[in-house]
C-alpha cells in the first residue's frame, strides 16, 4: 500500500529511500518546494519538528504525503501513498522511522562537514517496523471492512427486477414503465430501471440472490411435497493394523504435517508438496567472525523507540509533579511525590513506595518472593539517601531498580554456546583432550514446547555448519517420535540451502530413555557428529516418580548442557517448576540454562524470567518468539528490564 519512503536533507541529499511503486520525482520535489522553500502559510508549522500526525498532509498528483521534520539535524522523513487508500498506521510509521534513524545515525550526522552517511543496514530496521505496524493495523482494517460489508448488506440498495409480475406491482412499478428515481449501474436482465425500494420492500441479501438466479424459477404453488432431508452418514470406526497403519483407505487425510494442494497448478515440478519455505538468515541473525549469531532486532528497535519517547515526554513534562515522567517508572516514581527535598530517606519513608513497587511487579507476572527480594534490594540502595530534589530522588530510584534487576538477571558465567561447542568438538592441541560430540538435553513440563525449541536450536546450529544428531528420548508420549521426524525432514530440506547435516536417532516407544540417550551419544561419536540434541518426555514437576528418572538420565547421557524450557505465561508456578527440575539431576549436577517459550503471547508481562532466575540462580539463554525455526532470540537483560519497568 505504501508507494515510497524517503529520508532526505533540506539541502536535497537523499540519505535513504525505499520504493514499492514508481512515483514521479515531481511529487516529492513539489513537496519540498512548497513546504521548505516557499513556506506556504497552510503549512507554517513545518519547521517546528512536529510529529506526522500534527503536520497537515500534502497532496499532489493523486498522491498523499505524510511527513515529519528533524529540526536539529535538518532531515525530512516523508511517506508517499495513493490518496484513495486509507492507511491508519502511516503517521506512526513516519514517527517511528524518524526516531530509529536519528537514534542510529545521530553521531554521524552531527560530525562537522558531514553531508551523507552510509545507511546500508537501515533496510532491516525499516522492514521490521513496516511489518510490525502492518500486522497491528491489519486487525483494525479487517474490523472496518466487516462493518462496511454489513452496512452494505442492510442498506437500501434496490434489488434487481424479479420475474414475477405480482412482486413488481408490490413495489408500485408497472411492467414496462420507468420510475422517476433510479440508481445507475443497477444490474438488470431486462434493462429496466427499478425504483428505490421502500421500508416494506427491503429484502435480505440471500433473497436478492435467489431472485437473480435463473435456475430457480418462481414458485407456482403446484409443486409436490418438499423432499425429506438427506440422512447424515454414520461415521465408521477406523481399524488399525499392528504397524499402526489404517487397514482401509477411506479417503480421509491423516498426516496433517504435509498440507494438501487444492489444484495441480499449485505444485511445482519436482517439488515435494508442502515444502519448507526458505528462511532468510538476515531476518534473524548475522555472521560475526565466521559464526552465525542470533540477533535481537525487534528488541533493539523497541529500545530505540522507547528512548525516543522518554526523551520527548521528559522535554514536554519537566514540570510534572509525579516523578520519572516519560520513563517506564512513572507508575512507581509517583509514589515519592510526598517526599520533601533535603530529607534523608528512612525505611518508614519507603514502606508505601515499596508496597506499590511490589504490586507493580506482581502485575508483570513476577512471583511474590522474587518481587519481595527485588524490593529489598532497591530499599537497601535508597535508605540513607539524602534527597536534593524530586529529580535527584527519581534518578536514584531508577538506578536502584535497574541495578537490582540487572544484577538478578545477568549471568555469572559465559553463555557463548558456539565457543563451548568448538572447545569440545575441536579441542586445542595443548588441552590434551580427545574430540567428542557436544551433548545438549532439553527438559521441561508437558506442553511447554521442548521439541519445537530443540528444533529451533538445531536450525541455529545448522547455520553454523555443524553436523547434528537429534535423539528421540521421549519414548512415552504417542506421536513424539513422529513429531521429531517431521522436524528433521523439514530441517534436512533447509540443510541443503543453509549448510550442516542433521539426522534422527530413535528406537521407538517403550524403551528406557536414559539408555536411548547413551546409545545416541555413542552413535554420534562413531559417525562424527558435532552436536547431540536429546529430547525428553514432559513430566509434572511435582511427581516424584517421574522426576526421579532424570538422575539416571544425567548419569547415562552425561550432557554438557541441560536446558529447561519454561513458558512465559505459566505464572508463579514457575518457581516450583524451576526448583524441582534444578534439583532432579542428583548431587553435583543441575540446570545450565533456561529457554523461555511463548514470549510473544504475554506482551510486557515477562515476570517469569525474574521468577525462575530468582529461584535457581540459573541464567536465561534464549527466548522463543514464535512457531518458526527462526523465531529464537538471544536473551537481552536490557530488554527484560525495560519490559518489567514499563508502566502497567
Amino acid at each position: 500500500m505504501l508507494d515510497t519512503f524517503e529520508i532526505l536533507t533540506t539541502s536535497g541529499v537523499v540519505l535513504w529511500s525505499r520504493t514499492y511503486a514508481a512515483v514521479s520525482p515531481s511529487v516529492v520535489n513539489n513537496f519540498i518546494n512548497d513546504i521548505f522553500i516557499e513556506e506556504k502559510s497552510s503549512v507554517a508549522g513545518a519547521k517546528n519538528g512536529a510529529s506526522a500526525a500534527e503536520n497537515p498532509p500534502y497532496k499532489h498528483d493523486q498522491h498523499t504525503l505524510r511527513w515529519t521534520f528533524e529540526k536539529e539535524l535538518g532531515i525530512i522523513f516523508v511517506a508517499v501513498y495513493r490518496s484513495l487508500l486509507h492507511i491508519s498506521w502511516i503517521d506512526k510509521l513516519v514517527d517511528n522511522i524518524r526516531a530509529i534513524f536519528v537514534g542510529l545515525y545521530r553521531d554521524e550526522l552531527t560530525k562537522p562537514n558531514t553531508t551523507i552517511v552510509e545507511c546500508l543496514t537501515f533496510d532491516q530496521y525499516f522492514d521490521q517496523q513496516l511489518r510490525e505496524l502492518e500486522q497491528a493495523g491489519g486487525k483494525s482494517d479487517t474490523r472496518a471492512l466487516k462493518s462496511e460489508v454489513l452496512s452494505e448488506d442492510t442498506g437500501d440498495e434496490p434489488p434487481s427486477p424479479p420475474n414475477n409480475r405480482g412482486q413488481q406491482a408490490l413495489r408500485g412499478v408497472s411492467p414496462g414503465s420507468s420510475p422517476n428515481v433510479s440508481r445507475p449501474g443497477t444490474p438488470s436482465a431486462s434493462h429496466l430501471l427499478v425504483a428505490k425500494a421502500g421500508p416494506g420492500a427491503k429484502l435480505s441479501r440471500r433473497a436478492r440472490k435467489m431472485q437473480n438466479t435463473a435456475s430457480a424459477p418462481a414458485s407456482s404453488g403446484d409443486e409436490g411435497p418438499a423432499r425429506k432431508a438427506k440422512a447424515k452418514p454414520v461415521k465408521r470406526g477406523r481399524k488399525w493394523d499392528a504397524d499402526g497403519l489404517a487397514d482401509e483407505d477411506d479417503g480421509v487425510q491423516l498426516d496433517y504435517s504435509v498440507p494438501t494442494l487444492t489444484s495441480d497448478s499449485e505444485a511445482e515440478p519436482g517439488a515435494r508438496p508442502g515444502a519448507v519455505e526458505e528462511v532468510d538468515a538476515s531476518t534473524w541473525g548475522s555472521q560475526t567472525k565466521g559464526k552465525f549469531v542470533l540477533r535481537d532486532l525487534g528488541d533493539e528497535v523497541n529500545s530505540i523507540l522507547a528512548d525516543a519517547d522518554a526523551k520527548k515526554n521528559a522535554a514536554t513534562k519537566t514540570d510534572a509533579p509525579s516523578g520519572l515522567v516519560g520513563t517506564g517508572l512513572s507508575a512507581i516514581g509517583g509514589l515519592f511525590r510526598n517526599v520533601v527535598g533535603g530529607k534523608v530517606l528512612t525505611k518508614q519513608d519507603l514502606d508505601k513506595a515499596m508496597k506499590g513497587m511490589e504490586e507493580h511487579l506482581l502485575k508483570k507476572n513476577v512471583a511474590r518472593e522474587a518481587a519481595i527480594r527485588l524490593c529489598e534490594g532497591v530499599e537497601k540502595e535508597l535508605v540513607g539517601v539524602k534527597t536534593g530534589s524530586f529529580e535527584s530522588i527519581n534518578a536514584r530510584i531508577q538506578k536502584a531498580m535497574e541495578a537490582s534487576l540487572t544484577k538478578m538477571l545477568t549471568p555469572t558465567s559465559s553463555l557463548d554456546l558456539l565457543r563451548e561447542i568448538d572447545a569440545i568438538t575441536s579441542p586445542s592441541a595443548t588441552s590434551l583432550r580427545k574430540a567428542r560430540p557436544y551433548v545438549m538435553s532439553i527438559v521441561g513440563v508437558n506442553g511447554v514446547g521442548k521439541s519445537t525449541n530443540l528444533s529451533k536450536i538445531c536450525f541455529f546450529l545448522l547455520q553454523n555448519k555443524y553436523k547434528v544428531l537429534i535423539a528421540a528420548g521421549d519414548t512415552f508420549r504417542s506421536g513424539a517420535v513422529e513429531q521429531l521426524a517431521v522436524h528433521v525432514r523439514n530441517l534436512k530440506e533447509l540443510t541443503a540451502r543453509e549448510g550442516g547435516q542433521v539426522e534422527l536417532y530413535q528406537k521407538g516407544y517403550g524403551k528406557d530413555a536414559a539408555t536411548v540417550a547413551k546409545d545416541a551419544v555413542a552413535y554420534a561419536a562413531q559417525e562424527g557428529f558435532n552436536v547431540v540434541l536429546i529430547d525428553t518426555a514432559g513430566r509434572r514437576h511435582n511427581d516424584q516418580r517421574l522426576m526421579s528418572s532424570l538422575e539416571k538420565f544425567a548419569k547415562f547421557a552425561q550432557p554438557d548442557k541441560i536446558l529447561m524450557v519454561g513458558e512465559a505465561l505459566v505464572g508463579t508456578d514457575s518457581v516450583a517448576q524451576a526448583r524441582n527440575f534444578n534439583a532432579a539431576f542428583g548431587s553435583g549436577r543441575s540446570l545450565d540454562g533456561f529457554i523461555i517459550s511463548k514470549c510473544d503471547t504475554v506482551g510486557d508481562m515477562v515476570g517469569t524470567l525474574v521468577s525462575i532466575v530468582h529461584a535457581t540462580n540459573v541464567p536465561v539463554l534464549f527466548v522463543g518468539v514464535g512457531q518458526h525455526y527462526s523465531d529464537l532470540r538471544n536473551f537481552s537483560v536490557k530488554w527484560a528490564v525495560e519490559k518489567l519497568l514499563s508502566s502497567a
